[in-house]
């Protein structure tokens, strides 16, 4: 298995319901920002927003991509986001098997 030097990252991001986070996903797949969104719907947040405690039932959104790509898919997100502030968390990857890396780095390149 890789090192932790793999260019891989997983992105974490929070929507409003499922409907916005498979919207964003497919449309970062699709601009290939993303090589695969995982969507994890009825997560609950407890969250300070504006001075206040808040809970919500949000959809976790995981985006795995690569390091190249990160600036372009924080960029993209900001624009396509409901969120005035959306979460945009990256994850490094410790370990991932060859033939997934390889997958994911073809999924991102332009054909």
């Amino acid at each position: 298995m890789p090192e932790a030097t793999s260019p891989a990252r997983i992105v974490l991001t929070t929507t409003a319901n499922p409907e916005e986070a498979a919207r964003l996903g497919r449309t970062l797949v699709e601009e290939r920002l993303a090589a695969c969104a995982s969507l994890i719907p009825a997560v609950q947040s407890i969250y300070r927003w504006q001075g206040a405690v808040e809970s919500a039932t949000e959809t976790l959104l995981l985006l795995k991509t690569g390091v190249e790509q990160l600036a372009a898919l924080e960029a993209r997100l900001h624009e396509l986001h409901s969120y005035q502030t959306p979460e945009f968390l990256v994850l490094t990857i410790e370990a991932a098997s060859q033939p997934y890396l390889d997958w994911l780095q073809a999924s991102l390149r332009l054909p």
